[in-house]
């Protein structure tokens, strides 16, 4: 049974635990991390999710995303899933989220990260991932028009700010 640190709505560890995919309280929270892995051509690699899965069985989705499970900070967590989910051992100690993004139940911490790595590299774990590829935006933007990758607001801006910290201009 997998636990979760459970924060206040300020991402302050309360110091409870609970089951993964127990009902929370008001005011309380979980944190959830997803790596973007990009390439210096500007694709990024995106996962296929088992039909099995519960949510968003079947469609394409970031490089990598998962619960932070209980005692691990979300850079202990961006690298455990993106091992257990691609096999990548990337060192996350020196990266921070390049952006987090308030849901209803938590936080999203973001990564975004450039690696050059061939898909024949990877070991895909089955039980989640289907399958990988490297997609250009237009590519995932198509998916999502199509109802193939999960609809993320930000999806069309996602590939321009992994280049800039701070404000930018959306053109």
């Amino acid at each position: 049974m997998e636990l979760l640190d459970i924060y206040d709505r300020n991402r302050v560890p309360t110091g409870k635990t609970l089951p993964r995919g127990s009902t929370l309280g008001k005011n309380e929270y979980h944190l959830v991390v997803h790596v973007c892995i990009f390439n210096s051509q500007n694709e990024m690699l995106i996962q296929l999710r088992q039909p099995w899965k519960k949510s968003w069985p079947d469609l394409w989705d970031l490089s990598v995303g998962g619960c932070v499970l209980a005692g691990e900070t979300s850079q202990d967590a961006a690298h455990r899933e993106t091992l257990e989910e691609l096999g990548l051992d990337i060192d996350f100690s020196e990266e921070r989220p390049y952006f987090t993004i308030n849901f209803a139940n938590g936080f999203d911490d973001y990564y975004l990260i450039e690696r050059d790595l061939p898909l024949e590299a990877l070991t895909i774990q089955t039980e989640e991932v289907k399958a990988v590829k490297w997609a250009s935006k237009e590519e995932v933007l198509q998916l999502a028009q199509e109802g193939k990758f999960i609809n993320y607001w930000f999806l069309e801006h996602l590939f321009e700010i992994r280049k800039h910290w701070g404000a930018y201009i959306i053109a």
